[in-house]
């Protein structure tokens, strides 16, 4: 990540993210592919419209139509036909929100078991599997899975949310650090809903797992989870 000097009209930080498929100038836009398309428009239009990182979601892939189909047709990119940087989710917040409301979700000291919202189809992701899912899809830049509560839940919760984040990410760092290709980037989920000591405190530990060097970036997770604005 290559910082560009501070604009004098400007607090604003630009920088440059680079990776395997190309360099990404910051702050970006990056549209949702979520299964592998960007609704209404062809990669072909999405670059027109000056598009340069897409997100797409492991969780969805994963259950269609399958990393291992997409890894046969050579990667995300050759099977959505688009060249440039993907960022895939780790799929923790689609796993979290749609079982919230449904007892789809059985959160484990070893990772999550959930029903298929597709299906009915029983699935059980550790922090491993998703990075490995992600690396079979060939992602730019991958996300560990994290547990992402509720806006509403309480202190208790979000602590132990924020513990298991922690430690899935710790886990994540190992499989990551063995399996990866050259140019990929592992990005930290921090979490702490909106206790300012709880995000601190998970941002800290973060940096001291990935030892000053390990983490590419790092995303603000559990945002848009039914917190007051």
């Amino acid at each position: 990540f290559i910082f560009n000097p501070q604009s004098k009209q400007s607090s604003f930080r630009t920088g440059i993210l680079k990776t395997s498929h190309g360099a990404i100038p910051t702050p970006v836009f990056a549209p949702c592919a979520t299964i592998a398309a960007v609704k209404t428009i062809t990669p072909q239009e999405a670059k027109q419209a000056g598009s340069r990182l897409i997100l797409a979601n492991s969780y969805h892939l994963h259950l269609r139509p399958g990393e291992k189909l997409i890894k046969k047709f050579g990667g995300l990119h050759k099977f959505m036909g688009w060249q440039g940087p993907i960022l895939t989710d780790s799929g923790g917040f689609q796993v979290f929100s749609l079982g919230r409301n449904r007892g789809l979700v059985k959160i484990k000291n070893d990772g999550v078991e959930f029903t298929s919202h597709l299906d009915g189809t029983k699935h059980f992701l550790t922090p491993e599997k998703v990075i490995q899912i992600q690396l079979d899809l060939g992602s730019d830049i991958l996300m560990p899975l994290d547990v992402c509560p509720s806006g509403e839940a309480s202190h208790k919760e979000v602590k132990q949310a924020v513990e298991r984040t922690l430690e899935w990410a710790q886990r994540s760092r190992s499989y990551f650090q063995k399996h990866r290709k050259r140019g990929q980037l592992l990005f930290a989920i921090v979490q702490g809903g909106t206790d300012r000591e709880l995000r601190k405190y998970c941002a800290t530990q973060l940096q001291e797992i990935g030892g000053g060097d390990c983490w590419d970036g790092y995303a603000v997770g559990g945002l848009a989870v039914g917190e007051d604005k």
